[in-house]
């Protein structure tokens, strides 16, 4: 079985939306659909989830220019997952720190 959390999103924005919407972020397999996602974060933090919305961003390619010549790369495809939990209920990231 893969692993469909990679890690948690902790940004300034998603901290906002956290505190007032009681909405969590993370970055997640690119291959997982919204119901895998859900059952996993169900089972990793105890909790009931009421929605899940998925964003796909396109791995950009990346342009560098040295002594050697030019060297072309993509930076790589990303997945993140936005979950909306019961009002009444928490997801502790820090607890372990």
């Amino acid at each position: 079985m893969r692993n469909v959390l990679i890690r948690p999103l902790i940004t300034e924005k998603m901290t906002n939306i956290t505190e007032k919407e009681n909405k969590y972020g993370f970055c997640v397999d690119i291959n997982a659909n919204k119901i895998e996602i859900a059952k996993a974060v169900e089972k990793k933090f105890n909790v009931d989830v009421v929605a899940v919305n998925t964003i796909r961003h396109k791995g950009k390619t990346k342009t560098q220019f040295t002594r050697k010549g030019r060297f072309s790369g993509r930076t790589p495809k990303s997945k993140k997952a936005i979950i909306t939990i019961k009002a009444d209920q928490k997801i502790d990231l820090f607890g372990e720190v």
